[in-house]
């Protein structure tokens, strides 16, 4: 798509919302001149909007960016862009459909797509064509503070994580996360990244703790969309906090990077992918789409590591994570990690969500317990 420009005017680009994704993707597009142009976040309003103009029966993710793209053609952004991949996922249509909506809407802004499983190839290109620059030096700078501002901020969510289950005074942990995302936002260069990083950390640690806590810790696998946007998951990791829960997400942002962007060339460790593939057999033999492969392997790397349970997040209608739900039931049988499975559109009322949660987790603490008594008698 040829991309006309005004040389007196900075062309505004939206993504949609994911979590706290818009800080990474505003500071490349930022390095290359463009404007970003973020969205007000997920709401009712949003969620609103996308379901009106939706198919019935599509996933809860499809609403919410739909919403989010009118939100910001409404706001004023020149250009929506779109995640894409190929495969077996709906993803890969979504865009199709969402372009074509907003057409008959009656909307004007413009719309391209940035296939991420094509690598590094695949962001210089887009990069290229939506700021018109075909500098390879500044568009690698660009991709490079993006990709540091995500495993930034997977660090910090980690540290969210571990403070927010231990924290003396509710809502303090969060509130200096907050402060330490601001940090992170202003950052537009690796070397202002880096001391940005070291103070957001600080900021997170200054929040007081109870050492004596009994902490669960519990991991987070599902469809990827929902596992990191606190919206469509109404905040279950704020909640789970506030009960005593430590929570991982198996899923991240930072996850999906090393497995579709960084060359395997330039990595140490065993990506997430590399481990699905590895421990999901014998349950799941082959990638059936979304995040199934993942999921499964998650429950057995979960119970390998000791977590007190594993809960699964997926969108309803999702035929991936639909199919891993019915293989728990086997795992279940070799594994005796507790396995709370979480179905969200919405409809999902959050009176019987939190309900759900505080009995999952009370189930975690009573066999917690038990398990520590009988270790006890033992000795």
């Amino acid at each position: 798509m040829a991309i006309k420009r005004d040389k007196n005017k900075k062309i505004k680009v939206a993504f949609p919302h994911m979590g706290t994704i818009s800080i990474a993707w505003a500071a490349g597009l930022r390095k290359m001149g463009v404007e970003p142009y973020v969205p007000p976040y997920t709401s009712k309003k949003t969620l609103s909007y996308g379901t009106k103009n939706s198919p019935e029966a599509i996933c809860l993710p499809y609403k919410l960016i739909l919403g989010n793209f009118i939100e910001a053609i409404e706001g004023g952004a020149d250009y929506v862009a779109m995640i894409t991949s190929p495969g077996i996922c709906r993803l890969g249509e979504y865009g199709n459909n969402i372009y074509t909506t907003l057409k008959d809407l009656g909307y004007k802004a413009n719309y391209i797509e940035l296939s991420l499983y094509d690598g590094i190839k695949g962001l210089y290109k887009f990069l290229k064509e939506i700021s018109g620059k075909n500098d390879p030096v500044l568009i690698l700078r660009s991709i490079n503070i993006t990709i540091r501002k995500i495993f930034v901020i997977d660090d910090l969510d980690r540290a969210l994580s571990y403070y927010r289950a231990r924290e003396v005074h509710t809502g303090e942990a969060e509130k200096n996360y907050k402060k330490a995302l601001k940090m992170i936002d202003k950052a537009d260069s690796t070397h202002d990244l880096g001391k940005a990083y070291h103070k957001a950390l600080a900021e997170i640690e200054k929040t007081e703790i109870d050492p004596n806590r009994e902490v669960l810790h519990v991991d987070l696998t599902g469809e990827i969309f929902l596992v990191n946007d606190e919206f469509s998951n109404q905040n279950i990791e704020r909640e789970l906090g506030r009960m005593g829960v430590e929570t991982r997400r198996s899923l991240t942002v930072g996850s999906f990077l090393k497995d579709a962007i960084i060359p395997k060339a330039f990595q140490n460790k065993e990506t997430h992918l590399q481990r699905a593939e590895r421990m999901a057999k014998p349950y799941l033999m082959r990638d059936i789409g979304g995040d199934a492969l993942e999921c499964i392997s998650d429950v057995v790397f979960a119970d390998e590591k000791g977590k007190d349970g594993i809960i699964h997040i997926s969108p309803f209608t999702c035929m991936p994570e639909i199919m891993s739900q019915n293989i728990f039931p086997t795992i279940r049988g070799e594994h005796e990690i507790p396995i709370l499975p979480l179905i969200m559109d919405e409809q999902t009322g959050r009176a019987g969500y939190i309900t759900r949660l505080e009995a999952f987790v009370d189930l975690m603490r009573r066999k917690k317990r038990a398990k520590a008594a009988k270790n006890k008698t033992r000795v």
